[in-house]
């Protein structure tokens, strides 16, 4: 499952055993080879799709962790790019992996009370809404349609929501079980839930936040099947 230099089986434990904050600065030198980073097989014909129609002039990464994605974003931006985690942890690493990366801010910020006001054209996340359920998704997606210029675009990668007779649809059902089961036992708690922002469940929820959707449905297979690349638009 892991690379040999990946964590060890304690790490991990200590990692689970912390805040998710906690967590991550924990895991942080460590995070790029394991499994809970999104792949560049996957993330290199996302952004191709992605700027399919040229290069935007500002754009932000959030949850932005070890820099995965701002990599695959800085060719296509010509102004700012910005990058917020709240693991300064994730932050640091991300700074050391991305020093040649001109016109690149990193900042130390909470996902969920983003202070950017129509600053951006394209906003993207990958890998992170395990950790927003219930009013942390609502609040990540007002703070990501407030940082959006007119018509802006928030953009991710997702899947479909497995099927009962699919492995994975058990695997996520039992890891969310043990993590509820975490949380009621350890404090403070550790947020990490599969099956969240799913096509097409999640069309109704960007709806209801201001969104227009549209997804390119099988852009790329990844380690759970297929993958659906979303983009929503903010309307007016």
């Amino acid at each position: 499952m892991f690379h040999p230099r990946g964590p060890t089986l304690v790490e991990l434990a200590r990692q689970a055993l912390s805040s998710t904050e906690r967590g991550y600065d924990l895991l942080a030198t460590k995070f790029d080879v394991t499994p809970f980073r999104t792949p560049d097989v996957l993330l290199a014909p996302f952004f191709a799709h992605v700027f399919a129609s040229g290069p935007v002039t500002r754009a932000l990464d959030v949850a932005c962790g070890t820099g995965a994605q701002l990599r695959h974003l800085a060719p296509h931006v010509t102004d700012r790019l910005v990058g917020v985690d709240f693991s300064q942890g994730m932050l640091d690493e991300a700074r050391r992996r991305l020093a040649d990366v001109p016109r690149l801010e990193l900042l130390k910020a909470d996902a969920r009370d983003l202070s950017f006001d129509a600053e951006f054209e394209l906003v993207t996340t990958a890998g992170a809404f395990g950790h927003f359920v219930g009013e942390d998704e609502d609040r990540l997606l007002d703070g990501v349609r407030r940082a959006l210029a007119p018509k802006g675009r928030f953009v991710f990668l997702t899947t479909p929501y497995p099927g009962v007779t699919n492995p994975g649809f058990w695997l996520a059902k039992g890891f969310n079980a043990a993590m509820h089961v975490r949380n009621a036992l350890v404090q403070p708690p550790f947020v990490m839930f599969y099956l969240t922002f799913t096509w097409p469940e999640v069309q109704a929820t960007l709806s209801r936040h201001g969104f227009s959707t549209s997804a390119r449905d099988g852009l790329v297979e990844g380690r759970l099947g297929r993958v659906v690349a979303v983009t929503a638009e903010k309307r007016p």
